[in-house]
């Protein structure tokens, strides 16, 4: 086993010290700092120390790339350091103070929705095996039409999906006082209200001849349901959440395991369902049909092209995780969405601009030991330790690499691509495309692997967008907070 005694005196040393700490924690292959001053760290010291393979600032934390062996370097970092390591969740609420408003609102939504990607991702398979079984003609029809067992295979692969889909609101307020640090089982109970029986699926209220409701004598409130409902689901989850922490606040703690819960749920789903649903439904609807008009509208390709070539430095600023939000809109609106494929794309392109680099300079082992394994994440969907390992670092990868994405997704916009639903990310992206867009998206994918290797290999011989030769010796920190 490694000795990480010297390197993680000299990271010490190098951050800062001790006092210029105030989290630390790691995750798989990197260290994870909340620094009282992150100018005091000096980088191209930190980037000298043989264990390190690269630095970034993300979301408020500096973050050092360490590799597989990242937990023996934790361990021998907190000796020296006489510094506990703290979780993720407490390091990224350090890190809150380091960030400006849009990125606490992104981190927020990040939060929500990231323990919702396995599901989601799940549905999406789901969705797209059962296109194949039920949407694809042969000869003689399509595969459940000419086959008793993979109906019943169709019919119960809908179960989960259904469960995914449509009772998404449950998952969205669960999520929601998870964040919030409230009970959990209310936002269950909140998000089930929302979904129930007893209501009127939200699918079928366009084309119903009478909307059921609650008599009051004196007023009514319309008995409607808000599967798939992202907007509305949000609103009551963070409603619950407050109220409940204001209440805590005033109910004595003798009481309030009786009264909180009460008081909090109980009015929470009246106000759901009166004001919040139908005004979250309403901006729902608005933000999705404005994004379906430029994915699909006569300037369709101009969005695609802007998209596609944006996305990864929205990655950088976090601004990206809006982006769950609105396809899940579009599903509940459109039946899926046709902004997604670009995503996977763009992570494609990221990880072909490394794939250059890795070629470039095959030979430098230091280099690869970041470059291979990111070029594999990259193709797996998720860009991040390629972008601030290897591409920001040389520039021109990542120009090349938005380029490539942003013909990609041009392409994409173009033909009008839709995917089932979130997926996985990258090229096994393609599982989620829906059947009738999947050859087009192949084109894409070409697209996004040929054109950033091809303009990457051309950047560096013509010596285009490349830092000077002093600045490439250390990755450039890039800071998403002020």
């Amino acid at each position: 086993m490694a000795d990480f005694s010297k390197d993680a005196k000299d990271l010490l040393q190098y951050i800062g010290g001790p006092d210029n700490i105030l989290a630390v924690s790691h995750c798989a292959t990197r260290m994870r700092f909340v620094l009282r001053d992150p100018a005091a760290a000096d980088i191209k010291k930190i980037e000298g120390i043989p264990a390190v393979k690269g630095t970034f600032t993300q979301a408020g934390q500096f973050q050092v790339i360490i590799g597989n062996e990242v937990p023996q370097f934790y361990s021998e970092f907190t000796k020296v350091s006489g510094k506990e390591g703290v979780s993720k969740d407490e390091a990224k609420t350090a890190a809150k103070q380091n960030q400006n408003v849009v990125q606490r609102v992104m981190s927020v939504l990040a939060e929500i929705f990231t323990p919702l990607i396995p599901a989601i991702v799940v549905g999406g398979l789901i969705l797209g095996f059962r296109n194949v079984l039920e949407g694809i003609q042969f000869a003689n029809g399509t595969i459940v039409s000419n086959s008793q067992f993979w109906t019943g295979v169709n019919d119960f692969l809908w179960l989960i999906g259904e469960a995914i889909f449509h009772f998404l609101p449950v998952g969205i307020t669960w999520s929601v006082t998870k964040k919030m640090g409230t009970t959990q089982i209310l936002g269950i109970v909140l998000g089930l209200t929302l979904v129930s029986p007893q209501l009127l699926n939200a699918y079928a209220v366009a084309g119903a001849s009478e909307i059921p409701f609650w008599d009051f004598g004196f007023f009514q409130i319309d008995k409607i349901g808000y599967q798939a409902q992202v907007i509305p689901a949000m609103l009551a989850g963070f409603t619950l959440a407050y109220l409940e922490i204001w209440l805590r606040k005033w109910i004595p703690q003798a009481i309030s395991m009786i009264f909180v819960p009460f008081f909090a749920l109980v009015p929470t789903v009246l106000i759901a369902h009166t004001v919040l649903g139908p005004i979250g439904w309403q901006i729902g609807q608005w933000v999705s049909n404005i994004v379906y008009a430029g994915l699909t509208g006569n300037f369709r390709w101009i969005f695609g092209l802007f998209f596609g070539a944006l996305y990864s430095p929205l990655v950088i600023t976090g601004l990206h995780h809006m982006s769950n939000a609105i396809d899940l809109q579009l599903i509940a609106d459109f039946g899926g969405p046709n902004l997604w494929p670009m995503i996977a794309l763009s992570n494609i392109a990221q990880g072909s601009a490394v794939l250059a680099i890795i070629f470039l300079h095959r030979g430098d082992e230091r280099e690869e030991q970041v470059s291979i394994p990111a070029m594999i994440s990259c193709y797996l969907g998720v860009t991040e330790p390629a972008m601030f390992g290897i591409n920001i670092k040389y520039v021109y990868p990542f120009v090349a690499a938005m380029i490539g994405s942003g013909l990609a997704g041009l392409v994409s916009t173009t033909a009008n691509i839709m995917a089932n639903s979130i997926g996985v990310g990258g090229i096994p992206g393609f599982l989620s495309i829906q059947t009738d867009s999947m050859f087009m998206f192949f084109i894409c994918m070409i697209i996004a692997i040929v054109v950033p290797f091809v303009l990457t290999v051309a950047f560096e011989k013509k010596g285009l967008f490349a830092p000077k030769a002093d600045e490439v010796t250390e990755t450039p920190v890039i800071e998403t907070a002020k």
